[in-house]
């Protein structure tokens, strides 16, 4: 086996870069459980120095009382979270075992454990700025990114099995960046998934970057047409940018396939009915308190084909429509048509889009 360099003598002895954190055999983050929610480095684990408790207490006392006092505490919490690490998570480590350790700005929580790993016999290091430091490097690359790719833009009305479009794309061979994915939204009223939160904004942007990292400049990039949000999640407007700067592919297919198709993928719509219902009242300012009483009526009534097709003919056509002539007016190139929308159907047409280049 090679020998590898030693990235902590790269820098002082025991930090290292988010440059370098491929070099690293793990990241382990020590924040508390609540702030490895939030959002954290692909791949790491959490091993916290203070649980989110502990950390609460901790600061209460450095503000109340004093530094001291805070360290005195912090300092046993950590003694004995780091002990109970080493013991139920590396115990198994072999000597050659090199971990990168991260808190928020690399400060005493990750040097803490650094120095007991270090102590052990172990090369681990701890990232320079930590958290805060990542959080920057994403920002950054989100915001140069984008441009350095060639975008196939997929655009279409509601119902027009975009999302599916892009995953037949990917199986393929075709590279795609599924937003709606990312965001765990179908990006509009009813975009919501019910038991299925989106995540919080940091780590949808952690997930974006990560996803970003891996396309090939190289190659086109498929993409749905997106506004600046889905769901509760902004877009960067770098790549709201490049993305109205893409070419455009419109799918169209006729009606009654697009309301087959809705009525298949938002099954779990139609399984609960009271849920729908409710969500369908935030639409009263827009179309008015009479045309949504008959939406909410029909789904009393299990007519929900006559409600997919007054949802689509009456709300999210119309709106497609505007938006299509504010953004592109008449220069909208042809679009690509298909008479179903059955998975097969949708296969063929990914075959025939990437086809033609």
């Amino acid at each position: 086996m090679p020998a590898r360099s030693n990235p902590c003598r790269q820098m002082k002895i025991g930090v290292a870069t988010i440059a370098q954190l491929a070099e690293f055999d793990q990241i382990v983050d020590v924040r508390s459980p609540a702030e490895f929610a939030e959002d954290h480095i692909p791949g790491a684990i959490n091993c916290p120095v203070l649980d989110d408790a502990q950390r609460a207490e901790v600061g209460t006392l450095y503000k109340q009382v004093s530094p001291f006092a805070a360290r005195r505490l912090g300092g046993a919490y950590a003694a004995q979270a780091i002990g109970r690490h080493i013991e139920q998570q590396f115990q198994d480590k072999p000597k050659q075992w090199r971990p990168l350790i991260m808190c928020w700005r690399g400060g005493m929580r990750s040097g803490s454990m650094v120095t007991v790993l270090r102590a052990v016999g172990w090369d681990a290091c701890q990232l320079d700025g930590g958290y805060k430091a990542f959080r920057h490097q994403v920002m950054a690359d989100l915001a140069a990114w984008p441009a350095r790719h060639a975008w196939r833009v997929v655009s279409g009305p509601t119902g027009s099995a975009k999302t599916r479009l892009l995953q037949a794309l990917a199986r393929h061979g075709g590279q795609v960046l599924d937003l709606e994915t990312l965001a765990n939204h179908r990006g509009s009223v009813l975009g919501d998934l019910p038991d299925s939160p989106q995540p919080g904004q940091k780590a949808f942007e952690t997930q974006l970057w990560q996803a970003l990292q891996g396309l090939d400049p190289a190659r086109p990039v498929f993409v749905e047409a997106e506004s600046r949000k889905i769901g509760n999640l902004h877009l960067p407007e770098s790549l709201m940018v490049a993305i109205r700067h893409g070419a455009l592919l419109p799918i169209e297919a006729p009606l009654a396939a697009r309301v087959d198709f809705l009525q298949e993928d938002y099954r779990f719509w139609i399984e609960r009915p009271e849920l729908l219902s409710a969500r369908l009242s935030a639409l009263r300012a827009l179309r008015g308190a009479e045309t949504v009483a008959r939406w909410q009526g029909w789904i009393a009534e299990g007519r929900f084909r006559d409600l997919v097709e007054a949802l689509l003919s009456e709300h999210y056509d119309p709106s497609y429509r505007a938006s299509q002539a504010r953004h592109f007016g008449d220069a909208l190139p042809a679009a690509m048509h298909t008479e179903s929308l059955t998975a097969e159907a949708i296969d063929a047409l990914a075959q025939r889009v990437l086809a033609q280049g």
